[in-house]
């Protein structure tokens, strides 16, 4: 099993084309994807355990580093319970990303147009963001972004409900300095059992306009296929007025930036939980796609996404399958060794 795992952390991963046979079907890793009217969709294959790639271009190798994951005295996890945590710029540069997209909403369900409205998960949905978070256990996360929808924060919180680390969301408070002041934690002891959870309207979903709470097939019908088809899929043309995912990319891109990126540039381990149009815009910009790319792709709800980021490069690496394959968690070397110490602390 070692030797296993050892090889699918420096497998290769082969760069495929963008395919324009609308009949060809080819994998990669465990996503299946189908390219139909030269559009492509990622579709998760759960008898696949590898990671996948859907870009144009080489997705390079993904190889065992000898550099720590992060500095064992500067992670909790790997260091001691007590104790004091050390600068974090002494971090290591490399870290793990991971996205969700919120499980599946009550207007979801109602195939309506949602948007910015603010409404919670089906049942469904907290299923979906329960299995997540078991796809996550064993991948340390030391902050969560999400959107400031309901739907987006319930599907972080239920995630790390499974997490093997138990430590206990705390969201931060900004909407004045008095927020600020009582939402303190004085126990340094409690804060290294906390992560830190910042929700930011710039991750929202884009503002669908006058089509939200509207029937989808119900608005086809009355306005045209083609008609909503552009307002839903393409790149720079808004909905009545609403965003376009251009206007979303420039806020939620520039959110990443600003935020986020500093975060995992000191060795952090970060969570988005966000949704469809906002995560395919920090998609668009961690894997290089143009606009016709970002446009044909499909997020599934409450399927995680890792990134291991490294030398300030973003290596996608696809969905963890399960916390029960160790093979999985081999994307680095130090990501395994993070796996051997929860078992040695939690058994």
């Amino acid at each position: 099993m070692a030797a296993m795992a050892s090889n699918q952390s420096i497998t290769s991963l082969r760069s495929h084309g963008y395919i324009r046979n609308s009949a060809l079907r080819q994998d990669c890793g465990n996503i299946s994807m189908r390219v139909i009217k030269k559009a492509f969709k990622l579709e998760i294959d759960p008898s696949k355990k590898e990671g996948y790639c859907f870009k144009k271009r080489s997705c390079g190798s993904i190889q065992a580093s000898s550099s720590s994951f992060q500095n064992p005295a500067s992670n909790p996890i790997l260091a001691p319970l007590t104790g004091t945590d050390k600068d974090p710029s002494k971090k290591s540069g490399e870290a793990a990303l991971i996205l969700i997209r919120h499980g599946e909403s009550l207007w979801n369900e109602k195939n309506l147009f949602t948007g910015c409205v603010d409404v919670p998960l089906t049942k469904k949905g907290v299923e979906e963001a329960i299995e997540a978070g078991k796809r996550i256990s064993n991948i340390p996360i030391d902050m969560i972004y999400t959107s400031s929808l309901i739907r987006a924060q319930m599907t972080a919180m239920l995630a790390m409900t499974q997490h093997r680390r138990k430590k206990v969301p705390i969201v931060m408070h900004d909407e004045n300095e008095q927020a600020k002041a009582w939402s303190q934690i004085f126990s340094e002891e409690t804060k290294k059992q906390c992560i830190p959870v910042v929700a930011a309207w710039q991750l929202n979903e884009r503002m669908y306009g006058e089509l939200q709470g509207l029937n989808k097939q119900e608005t086809a019908d009355k306005y045209g296929k083609e008609q909503v088809h552009e307002w839903r899929r393409s790149y720079d043309i808004p909905p009545p007025n609403g965003e376009s995912l251009e206007m979303c990319a420039e806020r939620a891109v520039a959110y990443f930036k600003n935020e986020i990126e500093p975060q995992l540039r000191e060795g952090k381990n970060v969570m988005i939980a966000a949704h469809g149009n906002s995560l395919r815009s920090i998609i668009m910009y961690l894997d290089k796609l143009t606009s016709q790319e970002v446009i044909s792709l499909e997020l599934s709800t409450g399927i995680p996404m890792l990134y291991i980021v490294k030398e300030e490069k973003y290596i996608r690496r696809g969905s963890p399958a399960a916390p029960t394959e160790a093979g999985v968690y081999a994307y680095t070397k130090n990501l395994a060794k993070y796996r051997q110490k929860l078992d040695e602390m939690l058994h």
